[in-house]
């Protein structure tokens, strides 16, 4: 029951991000509102897929503080460079380490809204 809990919205949550990364074409019309949104998208997904990981690690065993954010980090981390490979045999996709450095930020806001909260 506790993997269900704290793991599955995890997996659920990794699919959501791999399905969306496999669709051929993602637009909204294109321009710089696109551009921004799917930006955007990209902070949001990986905020959400940290916080996620971190509520997991929290719920399922016990570590301290630094290393529930560091995992969770971590783990985030290497999803995003995953991700990033799986687009790159996606038909109208590419790869893109640019989006892994927007990603990343979504890691850093999940860790700035941690220490904000804990204040």
């Amino acid at each position: 029951m506790k993997f269900c809990r704290f793991w599955l919205p995890v997996f659920l949550w990794a699919g959501l991000i791999f399905y969306l990364s496999g669709m051929p074409n993602l637009s909204l019309g294109g321009g710089i509102w696109d551009l921004i949104l799917k930006k955007l998208a990209h902070i949001s997904e990986y905020f959400i897929l940290t916080l996620l990981l971190y509520r997991a690690f929290r719920g399922s065993f016990s570590l301290v503080s630094f290393y529930l954010i560091f995992w969770s980090a971590i783990l985030s981390f290497l999803y995003a460079v995953s991700d990033e490979i799986h687009q790159f045999f996606v038909p109208t996709r590419n790869a893109s380490p640019v989006d892994v450095l927007i990603d990343t930020l979504g890691i850093i806001a999940f860790y700035t809204f941690i220490k904000i909260k804990k204040r």
